[in-house]
């Protein structure tokens, strides 16, 4: 099925009515994964035409989105990665750790963003920043796309790289990415959850050899966060 590709008019329409001047396209990717950070992606495109076949990273080969990362990174006028860890993620709770890793992000960018472009219909990232929700961003807006395309590359080649470690190897995070899998979902049932697993989460209560290890978040500013409604995920 073919896709409309993705355009600026998202960001002239910030130009417009904010003048803001340089605009960041942010996406996540990672977020329902059992292993592994949360990691967010802000780019900066400006208005320029952006490589042939950009579109959410989701609807791009494998082999094709490797590729079209290269050149994108590249193309962008800058970018930058932040991550939020599977302990951030278990103390904090998956809105804060979003927003942790979005800020990460942005403040590593080489020049800061008057507005920022975030894919989705909740705002995770707040105040101080200039914050314009777009659902399906990374389908329709050229630097929502471009942060989609190297936040998915950059966080499965860093699966990848854990299942080469000696006590990951059986979980196959290079091709699961940390996400649940038939093998991913057995070396859980046989070996139970390594350092990179995500342990306040709901899978845990399936495996009863390992629920012991499953840890209970106690933070109320993340308690107040997840009970907003802004995120709320049960695996």
């Amino acid at each position: 099925m073919p896709y409309e590709p993705p355009t600026h008019s998202v960001e002239r329409s910030l130009r417009a009515t904010t003048g803001a001047k340089i605009i960041a396209g942010v996406d996540e990717v990672g977020r329902g994964a059992w292993a592994g950070p949360v990691t967010v992606c802000a780019a900066v495109t400006g208005l320029r035409r952006p490589p042939e076949g950009l579109t959410d990273s989701k609807l791009i080969t494998p082999k094709r989105r490797t590729a079209l990362a290269v050149e994108l990174e590249k193309w962008v006028t800058g970018y930058a990665l932040g991550h939020g860890s599977p302990e951030e993620i278990d103390a904090l709770g998956m809105t804060a750790a979003l927003r942790l890793a979005a800020v990460r992000a942005l403040d590593a960018l080489p020049v800061r963003p008057d507005a920022v472009i975030l894919d989705g219909k909740h705002d995770y990232l707040g105040t101080p920043w200039k914050v314009r929700t777009v659902i399906k961003g990374d389908q329709s807006c050229i630097a929502v796309a471009a942060a989609s395309v190297i936040a998915k590359v950059r966080r499965d080649s860093m699966m990848a790289e854990l299942e080469a470690e000696a006590d990951c190897s059986a979980y196959a995070f290079a091709a699961n990415a940390g996400y649940p899998s038939p093998v991913h979902k057995a070396a859980l049932e046989e070996r139970g959850p390594t350092r990179y697993h995500r342990l306040s989460w709901s899978y845990l209560d399936a495996l009863p050899q390992w629920r012991h290890l499953k840890k209970v978040r106690v933070s109320a500013e993340a308690v107040a966060l997840e009970s907003g409604g802004q995120l709320g995920f049960d695996f």
